[in-house]
Order: C-alpha cells, then structure tokens, then sequence
C-alpha cells in the first residue's frame, strides 16, 4: 500500500505523532517527514475531529500538540481531572485528591451533576487504584511509582468525539485504559464500551505505545477472565477489583509459576 492510502485512522495517528514529538512543525514538514504529499496532509489536519482536539496552530502556521507524546506526558492535564505520576498520587488523602480531581473536571467540563452518586463512583475508583498499586508495588518495587496516572479523560470539544475514559495507567509503552463498574456481572454493551476508545487513545499516544482497554467489575470477586469484544474475534481482560493486578501481569509479564 503506497504511504498516501494508508487507512484514515493509521494516517491520523502518524500526522499526530509528527505534531506531539515537535515544538512546532507545519504541514509542508509533516508531509516530508512521512513521505506524503501536501495535500494528504492538510486533509488529515482539517477533516479529523480529534486531531482538531489534540493539536492547534499557531499564526506562523506551526502545528503543535497540546499533549507531548513523551513520558511524562505534558498537557495530559488538559484532558483529564487529575493526572500525575502513581507516586504522587499514593501520597493524596482522599479529601485531598478528591478536591484536585473536582477542581479538575471542573476545568475541562467535565458534568459533575448527579454529585453524590458521581463522588461515590470516584472514591470507588480511587479505593480500587489503591489496592492495585499496593499490590503492584508488591510485585513489582518502585518501577510502577514513575508510571501515570490519570481519572477522568475527557475529549468532547468537537461534535463527533466523545471519549470519557475512566482511568488510565501509562507504564513505559503501554497504556490501560480502565472502565469501571460497581456491577458484579458482565454486560456486554460495557465490554463494548470499555474498548471503543482505543483507536482514539492510539492516536493520541502514538505509535510507541499499546492500548489495552480493561473492564474491572468492583462489586465481583476473585474474577479474571477474557471476554469476546461482540461479534468481533478480538477480546478484552473484565476483573475484579481485587484481581486488576492481573491484567497488568497479563501483558507485563512480571509474575512467574
């Protein structure tokens, strides 16, 4: 397949790539660097949503990314309503991080109507996280205290891209993209759910990094299995909370027999 037909979504995440690695990079650089032609390029920059989201330009012509795509990952604040690294946010209290994460969807509109349901799905999130990483310093040591964390991803600032992820976990070349639900069975329209934002999240990303959506059921227990994603042959980790390490070792592989 010549580089100028590569499929729309491999396109974007590659003009995106170019764009989140530069300090600032115009389309006629872009197309160089990816063996396009100018016009491609310019066509990608204007007809997708989401690169509209993630990217702006300047009045030189220069197109930036308002999130780097290097760890740590700069402007992932932008997007979400607390992010940092898994070290830091071990050391919140809750009252402490759930004002930071209030304060922060606040900044990106994020909805906070329904709040007394909505504040006891976010400490549900929290307790959750915190289990995980004990455990997961456990296993693993200090490694997982430079990783990333961030609740409530928001994209919505186009007509056409609405990506409300729950919680991502970004190691140093993948990123888990976690949907919870306080339910204790598996609902398929959910496992659907749970992995629909992932070509999104690969574009916003990049090339370097594996998405790998989850489905973590915190009113289960002692729960780990794979479950086919629809009609599709693909299929996604669901867990229980007390299981989440699970799928982290699933794809790490850090646990031995």
């Amino acid at each position: 397949m010549r580089p100028d037909i590569r499929p729309a979504d491999e396109l974007d995440r590659a003009v995106c790539a170019v764009i989140c690695r530069s300090g600032g990079v115009k389309a006629r650089e872009i197309a160089r660097e990816l063996s396009l032609d100018h016009k491609t390029v310019n066509q990608v920059l204007y007809r997708s949503p989401l690169l509209r989201e993630l990217c702006w330009q300047d009045d030189d012509h220069r197109w930036h990314g308002i999130m780097r795509q290097t760890r740590p990952h700069s402007g992932l604040q932008e997007f979400s309503g607390y992010c940092g690294l898994v070290g830091e946010f071990l050391l919140l209290g809750e009252r402490e991080w759930l004002a930071a994460l209030t304060d922060g969807c606040t900044n990106i509109g994020r909805s906070l109507n329904d709040t007394r349901g909505l504040i006891h799905s976010f400490l549900d999130c929290r307790e959750q996280m915190l289990t995980l990483f004990r455990d997961l310093r456990d296993m693993l040591g200090k490694r997982c205290m430079d990783w990333e964390i961030a609740f409530e991803l928001r994209l919505k600032r186009s007509r056409y891209v609405r990506i409300y992820a729950d919680v991502l976990v970004i190691s140093e070349d993948k990123v888990f993209s976690l949907e919870f639900k306080m339910k204790n069975t598996v609902d398929p329209e959910e496992v659907l759910q749970a992995a629909k934002y992932s070509p999104y999240l690969e574009i916003m990303f990049g090339p370097d990094y594996e998405i790998i959506p989850a489905l973590v059921l915190t009113r289960a227990a002692e729960l780990f299995r794979f479950v086919r994603i629809g009609e599709a042959d693909a299929v996604l980790p669901v867990c229980s909370g007390d299981m989440l390490f699970n799928v982290f070792n699933e794809y790490l592989g850090f646990l031995t027999d």
